[in-house]
């Protein structure tokens, strides 16, 4: 296993898993920023799609010949061509590699981006000596804008001849655009049969929505998994982590999530058994940290955010939670640590029937501030202090707080969404971003 032993692991565990929101499971032993598992080979170099010239072309291979995977796609009706070349022409349960350009998302690129998108994919399975069906192909970047096919290719062909055990660092640069800090992580998990090693890296910090996010992840792991199993646990955590995030409400065309198993530590995770149960809520917890990294990340961002709404109904309480999480209003008083429950209440009442008169109850950081849609007394210094820091708490129920018996209501539906805040670093940054 390219893990390494367990120095310091308890250090890289609070530095990675430090959301007070994410429950880190007893089967996760060993934390490490980085690491590779079993059967794995990665590289990122510099090709020259970025005038930077930092790395832009990314290479992950398994070397397994039995390799399974699942994988998740953007739900966009303007996909990229990387996106619908892999969903319909590469075997999404048997990949053994992906490769990745950055800097330019080959988007909105018409009949040409498909044509590039399966050059880029051939030219990986070359270096990679795999059939071109066994490869994924993903792009970030700018959208509008040909991908410089005169230099793509021999970065593909030179990321192929650095491919190392050790390369994912490299890789991991090779995937980002904006992102201002790494999202990468090695966890090693006990299973029943010895233990596993999980690896995760992920880009994203702007054009985040629930309805899955603008990122790109790409999860390895030794464990020896089923194409069912995978794609069942890749589906769920999935749900739980990128669905339930946004940063501006714009869902991008290009994001994409991997999972591959290699096998390669010969520790089987049977379908439907303890393990499976070990090894799913150990991957869910890496993602939905991921997850919340991306959100903080947020192109500017000072907080996260995470709005919890219960009700009777749970498409209303969805659109509730987006609601509030993508309002511009919440959002600037999050920016600012201002504890203005009038924002989320007119949030959520764009999201619900009118015109009428919904009871709310509100909470901010466990403190009432709204019962049945009228202001409570509550101590304003105290609350501002509390919003004052990097993760708020707002928990919204929709419905009358006490039933006609005079006892407190027990909602059957409960949300979440998790946001950041909006500032003048967003503006500044977007407003800039092809100039």
């Amino acid at each position: 296993m390219a893990v390494p032993g367990p120095a310091s692991a308890d250090h890289a565990a609070d530095a990675f898993f430090r959301s007070r929101w994410v429950d880190v499971p007893e089967s996760i032993v060993d934390v490490r920023e980085r690491g590779l598992p079993q059967g794995f080979r990665a590289a990122g170099v510099a090709a020259g799609i970025k005038p930077s010239g930092a790395r832009d072309v990314a290479l992950l291979v398994c070397d397994a010949p039995d390799a399974v995977s699942a994988i998740r796609f953007t739900r966009s009706g303007a996909a990229a061509p990387p996106v619908l070349v892999t969903k319909d022409e590469s075997r999404c349960d048997a990949l053994r590699a992906v490769v990745i350009t950055s800097g330019n998302a080959n988007a909105g690129t018409g009949r040409d981006g498909f044509e590039t998108a399966r050059q880029v994919r051939h030219a990986a399975a070359v270096a990679a000596g795999l059939d071109d069906d066994q490869v994924a192909v993903c792009a970030t970047g700018v959208i509008g804008v040909p991908l410089p096919m005169d230099v793509v290719p021999q970065g593909v062909a030179a990321a192929g001849r650095e491919l190392r055990a050790d390369g994912d660092d490299d890789f991991r640069q090779g995937i980002e655009t904006t992102d201002l800090f790494p999202k990468t992580i090695t966890v090693t998990v006990q299973l029943e049969g010895g233990p596993v090693a999980i690896s995760a890296v992920c880009k994203g910090a702007g054009m985040i929505q629930p309805s899955f996010a603008t990122m790109l992840c790409f999860v390895t792991t030794d464990a020896a998994i089923d194409a069912e199993t995978a794609d069942l646990l890749l589906g769920v955590c999935v749900r739980r982590s990128f669905d339930r995030i946004t940063v501006d409400g714009q869902l991008s065309t290009s994001d994409t999530a991997v999972l591959i198993a290699s096998g390669a530590s010969g520790v089987r995770v049977a379908s439907q058994s303890p393990d499976e149960q070990r090894f799913g809520l150990a991957l869910d917890a890496v993602l939905r940290q991921l997850a919340l990294l991306i959100v903080k990340d947020g192109e500017g961002a000072r907080r996260v955010g995470r709005v919890t709404v219960r009700g009777s109904d749970g498409p209303s309480c969805e659109r509730v939670a987006r609601n509030v999480a993508n309002s511009p209003l919440v959002k600037t008083a999050l920016y600012g640590g201002d504890p203005n429950w009038g924002r989320i209440v007119q949030a959520a009442g764009a999201a619900l029937p009118g015109p009428a008169l919904t009871p709310l109850q509100i909470r901010i950081e466990g403190v009432e501030v709204c019962r049945d849609g009228q202001e409570v007394v509550f101590d304003r210094e105290a609350l501002s202090a509390l919003v004052a820091g990097t993760e708020i708490d707002y928990d919204v129920t929709i419905g009358p707080a006490v039933g006609d018996d005079g006892q407190p209501v027990a909602y059957a539906n409960e949300t979440e969404v998790y946001f950041s805040d909006l500032g003048h670093e967003y503006v500044t940054f977007n407003g800039e971003y092809t100039t």
